[in-house]
């Protein structure tokens, strides 16, 4: 698909007309800028981010690093400082003709721009200036649609556009969190309204519960990607309906199965209004499994019975499910699923029986799930990981065994954007030493063959820089949040001057949920405070939010800070507020070594450890996910104790975690040559990226989607 195709999909002209917009607020030479800013291409492109930042840096961290906020509210003298910059202004152009040349390729050879891929997700974590995502599913659809305009794969994104999006988090001296949220303008967004070429905007009217929702549309550009955003901030609509794309994961189950209907039925509404015609469309986990349903009441609506109706959408649709445990696939009774779903699960002649018995676990029986439709009314459905799969194929074993659709459950394992996750330091590292190009085979494990050749010294000289840049960012985040909690001010002078760039640094940070088992880190509290207060340093970093209703997280974090004023607790560990993307990208850069202590066999996939693999972190985890697959003896470290009843289990992996980092971890960080370099450390890490970058690419993951979910719809069966 070249800039010319791409200019056929709806709201190109919009964003276009924003960018002109934008463009004319600035001096001539500064104009590309706005081209830039109006497409998140930059924030993965090499000299992309820093464009912005040496135009104004200190407003655009005010701006949340938002390029289009900063080109609004950039100082003016900045602003004329750089017009008159002959440098700055090739650096912009430069940036910009890379954006465009960028765009400007052809579609991969055998893909159709006309039927593009249509990826229906609730999040996507695109940046942190964007924040309609809470954690990994996010992050993982943000890297899909990256990877996809990466390799030319004609393909399009849908979610919603949460006005207040997941929440902020507050913890204050005790530990106990309080949420808040702020308001997301789109208007200042690098966003536009979608319009038809009337200029009026583009809508899409939804039923829930016996009444019609309206929901506009905003695009949003990922590269060769446009993400279109449904929104039902309408004048049509009550404050009720309004709040449907509120927040996040709101917790009231109408508001909820609103969104599920709006995300799943509305997509499938807006590919029609758009004109858009898709290959398949890619149920991104349950919560977007209603447009299945929406197509097989389409296909019946049509003239279709429900067996042909329920085939024709099973071959235009594939699910992805991230969720290895029954308890967290959602299911709602019958009763409130009928009183807000009634009009998708109204099926023409048929009623809403046949509906409600695909959402069951077993025929006619129980409640309404949302991945029980995914996986019945698909073609091909997968796992995150090969130990999901396992895991996710007994789960479901009794869904209807021998029914059209019950093929087995694939496993691709999860892959990170390389490009959005390496830090700057060892990508130039990367540049010198594997090849011109390496970046376009980043996929193939020859192209990470020489890490082997790279000098230790250089080597480590990246990964003290990383952490030196880590150690800045805490020292100024944990002294705002030690000030904002109200600690004395040596807690706070703690934080700001004695955690060290030369100390081991572990780090710990992700969606907080009690399954994660970040209590295992003070599980035995004299043992831990030992860790921390030995003669070799070691320093940890924790960070994550936990669901305003997740009480047991909650108190999981508390617990930690009950051990806040033990010795050397206050400049050894520090706990950083308001988990994002930005501060998941400094933390995997810098730490040495990323801990993962799921409960098995609950973590479906993961992918933060495989970001700070490409940082050369070295990874500590439960084998579990990713890493039961990952883990050859020399590539990082693993948990792996006998199966046992949660509290034993929990006292054996935490036992284990101790001896691993006791006897092996701090040794070897620690142990030295002549020349200051920990030479079996080095070693480690360049055994960890040349088994594991290839392996753990975004690119293989979506190399993996075409091969085996992707491809191909029969003709005649698109709605």
């Amino acid at each position: 698909m070249s800039v010319e195709e791409a200019t056929r999909w709806p709201g190109a002209t919009n964003l276009a007309a924003a960018a002109a917009s934008l463009a004319q607020r600035l001096p001539a030479r500064l104009r590309p800028l706005a081209e830039i800013a109006m497409n998140y291409r930059w924030s993965w492109l090499a000299g992309g981010p820093a464009i912005f930042e040496a135009l104004d840096a200190h407003r655009w961290e005010l701006c949340g690093k938002n390029p289009f906020h900063l080109l609004e509210e950039a100082r003016e003298d900045a602003i004329q400082a750089a017009s008159r910059d002959a440098v700055y202004v090739a650096r912009a152009e430069a940036v910009l003709d890379a954006v465009r040349r960028d765009l400007g390729r052809e579609s991969a050879p055998g893909w159709d721009p006309h039927h593009p891929i249509a990826y229906l997700c609730a999040e996507f974590g695109l940046h942190s200036s964007l924040p309609i995502y809470a954690g990994g599913l996010g992050a993982l659809a943000g890297d899909m649609l990256k990877e996809c305009s990466d390799r030319a794969i004609p393909a399009i994104g849908i979610g919603l556009l949460y006005r207040q999006g997941y929440l902020h988090q507050r913890i204050d001296g005790e530990g106990r969190q309080h949420e808040y949220w702020t308001i997301t303008d789109p208007e200042r967004l690098p966003a536009a309204l979608v319009t038809d070429p009337g200029g009026s905007p583009v809508l899409v009217d939804v039923p829930v519960a016996r009444r019609t929702v309206v929901a506009q549309v905003w695009r949003v550009d990922v590269g060769r990607v446009p993400l279109y955003l449904l929104d039902t901030e309408r004048p049509e609509n009550d404050r009720l309906d309004r709040w449907i794309t509120s927040r996040l994961y709101v917790g009231d189950h109408a508001t909820r199965l609103a969104q599920y209907v709006l995300l799943g039925a509305g997509a499938v509404r807006l590919l029609r209004a758009l004109g858009l015609d898709p290959m398949t469309i890619h149920l991104n986990e349950g919560h977007a499994a209603l447009a299945a349903l929406e197509l097989v009441r389409t296909f019946m609506a049509g003239g279709d019975d429900l067996v042909h109706a329920e085939a024709r959408a099973r071959q235009l649709v594939t699910f992805t499910t991230h969720t290895p445990v029954p308890a967290g696939n959602e299911y709602y009774p019958v009763g409130e699923v009928v009183d807000v779903l009634s009009g998708v699960l109204d099926l023409p002649g048929a009623g809403t029986a046949p509906a409600i018995d695909i959402g069951r676990y077993r025929s006619g029986v129980g409640d309404f799930g949302l991945a029980p439709v995914g996986l019945r009314l698909s073609r091909r459905s997968n796992a995150v990981s090969n130990r999901h799969a396992e895991v996710a194929e007994e789960m479901w074993r009794g869904l209807d065994p021998g029914r059209p659709g019950d093929e087995p459950i694939t496993a691709i394992t999860n892959g990170v954007h390389v490009a959005t996750w390496m830090a700057a330091p060892m990508r130039e590292l990367l540049d010198r030493h594997l090849g011109s190009g390496w970046a376009d085979r980043e996929a193939e494990p020859a192209t990470w063959a020489p890490m082997a050749a790279i000098p230790d010294s250089e080597l480590w000289e990246v990964r003290r820089v990383q952490r030196r840049r880590l150690v800045d960012y805490v020292r100024a985040r944990s002294t705002a949040d030690r000030l904002a909690r109200g600690d004395p001010g040596w807690f706070v002078e703690a934080a700001a001057r004695t955690f060290d760039p030369d100390a081991l640094t572990i780090g710990f940070a992700r969606r907080m949920a009690s399954y994660k088992r970040l209590h295992l880190l003070v599980h035995d509290s004299r043992r831990a405070l030992a860790l921390i207060t030995g003669a070799r340093p070691l320093q940890i970093i924790l960070a994550g939010k936990a669901h305003p209703q997740d009480e047991q997280a909650k108190g999981i974090v508390q617990q930690l800070f009950a051990l806040k004023w033990a010795e050397h607790v206050g400049e050894r560990v520090c706990y950083l507020e308001d988990y994002d993307l930005d501060m998941a990208a400094q933390l995997v850069a810098g730490c040495d070594v990323w801990l993962n202590l799921p409960r098995p066999p609950q973590e479906a996939s993961g992918t933060s450890g495989m970001k700070s693999m490409l940082n050369g972190g070295l990874h500590l985890s439960v084998l579990d996910g990713w890493w039961a697959e990952a883990f050859d003896g020399d590539n990082g470290w693993a948990i792996s104790t006998p199966a046992q009843d949660e509290a034993a289990q929990d006292a054996a992996d935490a036992a284990a975690l101790y001896r691993i980092i006791e006897e092996e971890v701090l040794p070897m960080f620690y142990e030295r040559d002549e020349h200051g370099l920990p030479r079996r450390w080095i070693a480690r890490i360049k055994h960890s990226m040349t088994t594991l970058a290839a392996r753990f690419s975004a690119s293989r993951m979506v190399a993996d989607y075409e091969s085996a979910l992707w491809r191909p719809t029969p003709v005649g069966t698109r709605p």
